[in-house]
């Protein structure tokens, strides 16, 4: 069968279709989960995070006006509700409770190596900006473009450039550090 368009579930949400509107929730609930996991370190407040997301997305859904894709747009949330969340919260903040990720089809040798890499680069971008964290999250994970990035954060797309290209230095330093 045939997948709806974001603007056909948007337009369903609007006349009060509870399935149009998990539908949607559904198609991005990964996506903004794994932005939070990123961008907070922890299970709970990326958890938390998502649900915010959520809950303004769908509180501001009638002024969504097609101007962009939906994604961008409800990117454009999650990044001011994470900003909001780091105004709440201390900026530096553990992985005790990060969840390990593995692929069924790797061998549990490669899934512990591919997990420590996966926490020691969530470990590393904490300590980063969150203005860097934010551009480099947008640009490699939600791939955006830097228009995209720059509409989203909104500085230009030079600045959104230049805080990548700080932030992949940055990480190259913390990660040099963590495998020496």
């Amino acid at each position: 069968m045939f997948e709806k368009t974001d603007e056909q579930l948007i337009a369903k949400s609007l006349q009060g279709n509870k399935q149009a509107w998990l539908n949607l929730l559904k198609r991005y609930e990964k996506q903004i989960y794994n932005y939070g996991m990123r961008m907070t370190g922890k299970n709970e407040d990326a958890l938390d995070l998502m649900q915010e997301v959520f809950i303004s997305v769908f509180r501001n859904l009638s002024t969504y006006r097609n101007e962009g894709s939906f994604k961008s747009w409800m990117f454009r949330i999650a990044h001011f509700r994470c900003i909001e969340f780091y105004r709440r919260k201390k900026p530096m903040q553990g992985l005790d409770d990060a969840p390990e990720v593995a692929s069924e089809e790797m061998d549990a040798a490669e899934s512990i190596h591919t997990n420590q890499e996966n926490k020691q680069l969530i470990n590393a971008m904490q300590q980063l900006p969150l203005a860097q964290k934010a551009v480099l999250e947008l640009k490699f994970f939600g791939q955006f473009t830097f228009d995209e990035i720059a509409e989203q954060t909104g500085i230009s797309a030079n600045t959104a450039k230049s805080r990548l290209y700080g932030a992949l230095e940055k990480l190259k330093t913390l990660m040099e550090v963590d495998y020496a």
